[in-house]
């Protein structure tokens, strides 16, 4: 049996961080999915789909994604019920996300906060002395014996 959930959309708003009386961290937010057709009057139609992290992951999505984010989602389809303040059963389904992948740069659209994250792939100092393969554009002298094929 197989259960496994791959979505990429945009926040549709600021992620809900709360903790567990365990004190683990659950992170809540709704993706808006583009659906891949259009409909009668040529529009494209977005499905909001609720997921849920957890722990470490669930804080860097509350700090790290904000309202209209383009974040990747890999998990799965879990539901579950309860019962309402009026007796009614309600069935909830969501994607427990086992992985989130922020899909645009901090500074991409003005949806993300001043924050710094750490070095980045355009800060070339960073990168320069620490790249093993950097040759100038010369070619790289391997033999056959360091091959692993």
């Amino acid at each position: 049996m197989l259960n496994r959930v791959v979505l990429v959309g945009r926040l549709t708003k600021d992620p809900e961080l709360r903790y567990t009386p365990n004190g683990a961290a659950v992170a809540t937010f709704t993706l808006a999915v583009n659906r891949t057709f259009t409909n009668q009057s040529g529009e494209r139609e977005a499905d909001f789909i609720n997921c849920v992290s957890w722990k470490r992951q669930a804080e860097n999505v509350a700090n790290f994604l904000k309202k209209g984010a383009l974040a990747g989602v890999d998990g799965r389809l879990q539901t579950r019920n309860y019962e309402n303040q009026h007796g009614q059963r309600v069935y909830v389904t969501e994607v427990q996300a086992e992985s989130v992948k922020f899909l645009e740069p901090k500074s991409n659209g003005g949806q993300q906060d001043d924050r710094d994250n750490g070095p980045s792939r355009k800060d070339n100092h960073y990168y320069d002395s620490d790249d093993p393969f950097k040759n100038e554009g010369k070619p790289i002298d391997i033999s056959d014996e360091d091959l692993p094929f």
